[in-house]
């Protein structure tokens, strides 16, 4: 019988998941960094600067951005005059990218379309890699981080961004129902599309637990894991080193 995992709520054979997802996100690129805005209420700006913030991104160093389509880490890792590498398995996401990067200038970056699970580059090619809010929606998460670990060099370190279940009582409740009822609905209005929005917040319900997720990337081979709650865990920074 064929593997099946998670596709929101729906289980779903292995094979057809990275399809799905980049069906998702093909339609809503165009208007993704506005829903952002519109779900977090302008919050995923902060958290973002936040977790560039712990990456520490240093001039010269090569760093590779994960699920990173659009931009919005790139940018900032950018500032630092750090050699950023902007993959995406949606080539509608990096266009969307490129064309931020254009109107602000930045002709530097360097963008490529690849699977998170398999990976072109060659071993021990980068010195940090940054994946936000991006491997929830990979079809193996233990396979990606395998890659993550493989592509660092010696000394490297993995960063994560992602939503998590906040463990504030009474603040995971009013989540939990503006995030399921309201969500998709402003998914309609903004993007006209409802229904990806609506996989997207199932994709967070089914995400590991923060102490799962971590043993998850230790399991992949990096030490001193680290985990930062945000707001309970509504959002979470993981991190951990390849030595």
């Amino acid at each position: 019988m064929s593997e099946t995992v998670s596709f929101g709520y729906r289980d779903v054979d292995a094979s057809e998941k990275a399809g799905m997802v980049r069906s998702v996100f093909s339609g809503v690129a165009a208007k993704y960094d506005l829903m952002n805005d519109a779900m977090s209420v302008g919050a995923h700006r902060l958290w973002k600067d936040h977790f560039v913030g712990r990456v520490k991104p240093q001039r010269h160093e090569t760093i590779l951005d994960m699920a990173g389509g659009t931009g919005d880490i790139a940018f900032r890792l950018h500032k630092s005059g750090a050699q950023v590498t902007v993959a995406d398995i949606n080539p509608e996401m990096l266009a969307v990218g490129q064309e931020r990067a254009q109107k602000r200038g930045i002709d530097d970056l360097l963008w490529s379309e690849q699977n998170a699970e398999e990976l072109t580059f060659a071993d021990r090619s980068f010195d940090a890699y940054t994946i936000a809010f991006g491997i929830r929606n990979v079809t193996f998460i233990d396979k990606a981080l395998a890659e993550a670990h493989r592509v660092l060099k010696y000394g490297g370190r993995f960063f994560c961004l992602e939503f998590s279940t906040t463990t504030w009582p009474g603040f995971a409740e009013v989540y939990d129902a503006y995030s399921h009822h309201l969500v998709p609905k402003i998914g309609k209005m903004i993007a006209g599309d409802e229904e990806s929005y609506r996989y997207l917040i199932e994709s967070i319900r089914r995400f590991p637990p923060m102490p799962k997720f971590e043993q998850m990337i230790r399991d992949a081979g990096f030490v001193q894991t680290k985990v930062e709650p945000i707001l309970g865990g509504l959002v979470a920074i993981h991190s951990g080193w390849k030595v």
